[in-house]
C-alpha cells in the first residue's frame, strides 16, 4: 500500500503503478487511484490531463523501476552481448509486467507512442548503434532496431498469450539469436574478415560514426557522404 508521503503526483504515480501490476488496467481507476494515493479525482486530472496520461506515467514508472533492478546499466566490451542482455530486459519486462506491455504496445495510436515504449525503442537504438560502430552490423541502424524491437515485442507477446503448460521457455533465445545471426557479424572468424569480405558492415559502421569524426566536412559534403553511405549499406 502507498503511504501518504511525498508530492502528490508521486504519490499518484506509484499507486496507479501499484494497482496496475496487481490488478491491471481496470484497476486503475480514479476512485482507486485517489484512495491508495490519497488525494481527490480533481488533482489527479490536473496532474496528468486524463486516465491515459496516468497509465502512461504509470507503466514508465514501472518499467523504470524494472530497468534499475534488473540491469546496472554498465555497458560491457562486446557490444553484441550488450544487444542480447537489452533483448532480454525488455523481454523479461514484459513478462513480468504484462499490463504494463499492453498499454506500451497493445493499443496504438496514430502520433501518440507511450513513453515506456519511446525509451524501450532509444535503448534497443543505443545498442545497435554500438555493434554498427563495432563494425559488426550487416545492415542499417535504423533497419536493425525496427527488426529487432519488432520481433521482441511479437516474442514477449506470443508467451503472454501462451498456455503455461505449452509454453517454449527457449522462444526468446532462439528468436533471438535467429534474427542476430542475419544482423551481424558475431563470429571471431567474421570480425576478422578483411573490408572486402564483407564491404555491407564496413559502410554501416562508418555511416554510424560519421556523426563524430567528420566535423571537418560542410554541411553538403556530410549530407552527400550520408547519402552514399545509406545506399551502399542498403
Amino acid at each position: 500500500m502507498i503511504t501518504e508521503v511525498g508530492p502528490a503526483r508521486d504519490r499518484i504515480v506509484r499507486a496507479a503503478a501499484a494497482l496496475l501490476a496487481e490488478g491491471g488496467r481496470e484497476a486503475v481507476t480514479t476512485r482507486a487511484v485517489g484512495r491508495v494515493a490519497g488525494v481527490q479525482a480533481p488533482t489527479i486530472y490536473r496532474q496528468f490531463g486524463d486516465m491515459r496520461g496516468l497509465l502512461d506515467a504509470a507503466a514508465s514508472y514501472r518499467f523504470a523501476a524494472y530497468l534499475h533492478a534488473e540491469s546496472s546499466g554498465e555497458l560491457t566490451g562486446d557490444p553484441v552481448d550488450d544487444l542480447r542482455r537489452g533483448w532480454d530486459v525488455q523481454v523479461g519486462f514484459g513478462l513480468t509486467n504484462p499490463a504494463c506491455h499492453a498499454l506500451m504496445y497493445g493499443d496504438p495510436q496514430p502520433g501518440r507512442t507511450p513513453t515506456a515504449a519511446r525509451v524501450a525503442a532509444d535503448i534497443l537504438h543505443h545498442l545497435v548503434l554500438r555493434v554498427a560502430e563495432a563494425g559488426r552490423l550487416r545492415t542499417g541502424v535504423p533497419e536493425a532496431t525496427g527488426m529487432l524491437h519488432a520481433a521482441a515485442c511479437g516474442v514477449t507477446l506470443a508467451l503472454i498469450r501462451a498456455d503455461p503448460a505449452t509454453q517454449d521457455p527457449d522462444l526468446s533465445a532462439r528468436t533471438r539469436q535467429a534474427l542476430l545471426a542475419t544482423l551481424v557479424s558475431d563470429s571471431v572468424a567474421a570480425r576478422a574478415l578483411p573490408a572486402a569480405a564483407d564491404p555491407v558492415r564496413h559502410a554501416v559502421a562508418l555511416r554510424a560514426a560519421l556523426p563524430q569524426w567528420a566535423t571537418a566536412l560542410t554541411d553538403a559534403e556530410r549530407a552527400l557522404l550520408t547519402e552514399w553511405l545509406d545506399r551502399l549499406a542498403a
